[in-house]
């Protein structure tokens, strides 16, 4: 049987560097080597072999919706959801409520948010 593990998200963005930027203010990632082409993409590690490839697209048009999402887990999201109040970056819950941490029904909380191009970030404690 074949198994499988993620191993990257890629993302169109406008502006690389204010994607980069955006994402190693809020989650503190590393950039990393493009080894894949000699192209402007850049990637950020995820940690655990796992990346985020941001590819530019400046004149592309991004349209994106809440259910199309990625997330990433902490075990502190109290921390977390201060952090972004200190960056002013606007957050709701699932319904859209801002200022508000989603708890799920199985005890998960999660704050959603947006990116400079508009993709929709969720942030939970599952862990």
């Amino acid at each position: 049987m074949l198994t499988f593990s993620f191993n990257h998200i890629a993302l169109s963005v406008k502006d690389v560097n204010i994607s980069i930027k955006f994402y190693q203010k809020v989650f503190h990632l590393k950039e990393i080597e493009n080894t894949a082409s000699n192209s402007k993409t850049r990637w950020l590690s995820l940690g655990e072999n796992k990346q985020l490839h941001l590819i530019p697209r400046p004149d592309s048009a991004i349209k994106t919706d809440k259910a199309v999402h990625f997330a990433l887990s902490t075990s502190d999201i109290d921390s977390f959801v201060k952090h972004l109040e200190t960056l002013n970056i606007e957050y709701s819950d699932w319904p859209g409520i801002p200022n508000k941490v989603y708890v799920r029904k199985d005890g998960i909380q999660q704050v959603y948010f947006k990116d400079p191009d508009g993709y929709w970030v969720e942030v939970n404690n599952a862990g």
